[in-house]
């Protein structure tokens, strides 16, 4: 049974892996290369995970073929996406909400590799009514 005390854990260990990442690498670098890095990351501290994850598009029971992907889709449970970037914008965050909602997750991640600290400003986390509605 998932609950939002796995959900958090969980969370805690994808941080974890992208403060390992910013520490190895430090900022600056381009976005696909902390990709590959946290991809990597991943796989040693055995976190279940797709890399490009398709978002599914459904508009008025049609199928669409809109090539959105997410960065890392954890568990089936929690988005992730990756920016390396000067600071976060109301885009970045509607953007991981949209792939919330349309990944039927409870839990998203934003993470930016261009700061000095992912833990304090690097990173943002969200939750929806999936979360809210899962048992502590």
């Amino acid at each position: 049974m998932i609950t939002q005390s796995h959900l958090d854990a969980l969370s805690y260990k994808v941080i974890g892996a992208a403060i390992e990442v910013h520490k190895t690498l430090g900022p600056g670098l381009l976005e696909s290369v902390y990709h590959r890095c946290l991809f990597a990351e991943f796989i040693e501290r055995n976190i279940q995970f797709t890399s490009q994850h398709i978002v599914p598009i459904e508009y008025k029971g049609i199928h669409i073929e809109a090539e959105l992907r997410c960065d890392f889709f954890i568990e089936q449970l929690i988005a992730v996406e990756i920016k390396a970037i000067d600071a976060f914008a109301p885009i970045h965050e509607a953007q991981l909400l949209t792939y919330m909602k349309l990944l039927k997750a409870p839990k998203g991640i934003l993470i930016n590799f261009n700061c000095i600290n992912i833990f304090k400003e690097g990173q943002k986390t969200f939750v929806n009514e999936m979360y809210a509605a899962l048992p502590k």
